[in-house]
Parts: C-alpha cells; structure tokens; sequence
C-alpha cells in the first residue's frame, strides 16, 4: 500500500525534507506518493532517490506548476 505525502504549497527545501522523513518509517518496497507543487523538487527529489537507492516509479506533471512523483522505497 502506498503512502500519500501531499507538501503542495511548501517551499523548498521542505517537499524534500518530508520526503526524507516520511520514506524513512516505510519498509523496503513500499511506495511514497509525494504531490508538490515547489519547481526545486522536480530535481532534488529525483536526485536523492537516485543517491539513497530508491526507485522513482513515476513522475508526472498534473498542473503548470504541480507535479506527483512515486519513490519505491531501495535498499
């Protein structure tokens, strides 16, 4: 089962701090769901997830400047 982090309206760095926090508490395997809607994190959130070992299922842009990326949680 996934788990939804919805950070649409914070500014960075924060989608990516959450992130971190949220996919921490999460088995190996499992799903993030994270909306945002911060242009940084179409770039530092991919980037972490390709550092830590995680699998960036999809990522999609939903509006002008709102987007959903779906990290399967590595290692």
């Amino acid at each position: 089962m996934a788990k939804v982090l919805e950070t649409t309206g914070m500014v960075c760095p924060f989608p990516l701090v959450e992130a971190k926090e949220a996919i921490a508490d999460m088995a190996k395997g499992e799903e993030l769901i994270i909306n945002f809607d911060c242009t940084q994190a179409t770039e530092s959130i991919p980037r972490w997830a390709a550092t830590e070992g995680h699998e960036i299922t999809e990522f999609e842009q939903i509006d002008d400047a709102k987007w959903r990326i779906i990290v399967k949680k590595g290692k």
